[in-house]
């Protein structure tokens, strides 16, 4: 049975399914010794190189891992930054086979949760806007938030990009008298800088944005900013099971070992912290 090529490429842990397009498009992909082309579909037996590295697609089937990351403000949610800049895979630990891929992305000025696999469809699913994975934010507005207005982004405003809009909007208890309003909000697509973008099509300002929560999965409250956990299995089905990927069996994980107690959390922090004093250090130089 053939398999497209950037399919099996994500499921080697690569990478996401549009990043092996581009691969693929750059000409760092072969077949059996050709040069790959988008649109290639592939059998179990044919021998594929990135970069002229053979790929093990059978130690590659490793078991699907998820992580869950508390990004802070100021991360990129890119792998390398020329200007030296933290990202957000500065800290994750090292994989045996693959690599993370992140389950989209927040810009540098958006918190909260952020997700990775080792599993390139699961990932591919997760993003995909056919499966209409629910995203949930806290968001702070500055200016005059009035129904009408909400009414708007409910029933969909037109963007540069095509329609859009909130499938909830929940207000927050605030100062009556203060020009900043709390609002947990939810969509169903992750489109760049959407939710900003809906707020400001209301001449509304947003002065804060975190994600709390990705496809049912909420943020764990006392994660430090900065620090990960790995899913447990149950967790993890969880996510397999809203995009229609069948549950896995197996995890790497010791689940007692995995409770975020006082102790766990500590270390957690004092880790962050001494990755920021090194980064620092780094960028002076």
């Amino acid at each position: 049975m053939s398999d497209k090529l950037q399919k099996v490429l994500a499921n080697a842990g690569l990478g996401s399914r549009r990043e092996m397009e581009k691969w693929i498009e750059q000409g760092r992909a072969s077949v059996n010794g050709k040069m790959a082309t988008l649109g290639d579909r592939v059998e179990p037996h044919d021998k594929i190189r990135v970069d002229g590295n053979l790929i093990d697609r059978q130690s590659s089937e490793s078991v699907c891992r998820v992580l869950m990351y508390n990004k802070p403000e100021g991360e990129l949610c890119s792998r390398k930054d020329p200007e030296g800049r933290a990202t957000v895979f500065d800290r994750l630990p090292n994989i045996a086979n693959g690599r993370w891929i992140a389950v989209g992305r927040l810009d540098i000025n958006t918190s909260g949760l952020l997700l990775f696999t080792n599993d390139g469809e699961l990932a591919n699913r997760l993003m995909h806007p056919k499966h209409e994975v629910e995203r949930e934010y806290a968001v702070r507005v500055f200016g005059e938030v009035t129904n009408d207005k909400l009414n708007k982004l409910k029933r969909g405003v037109e963007l540069e990009d095509g329609m859009a809009k909130f499938t909830s909007i929940r207000a927050k208890p605030g100062d009556d008298e203060s020009l900043n309003s709390w609002f947990n909000v939810t969509l169903s697509e992750g489109r760049n800088r959407e939710v900003r973008r809906l707020w400001e099509s209301q001449d509304l300002q947003v002065s804060r944005l975190i994600r709390v929560n990705y496809g049912g999965l909420e943020l764990k409250k006392r994660l430090p900013q900065g620090a990960w956990v790995e899913l447990e299995l149950l967790d993890l089905n969880m996510l397999r099971k809203s995009v229609q990927l069948p549950a896995e069996t197996e995890s790497l994980i010791n689940e007692q070992k995995n409770k975020l107690d006082h102790a766990r959390i500590s270390r957690m922090r004092r880790s962050v912290q001494k990755h920021k004093l090194a980064k620092k250090k780094m960028h002076r130089r």
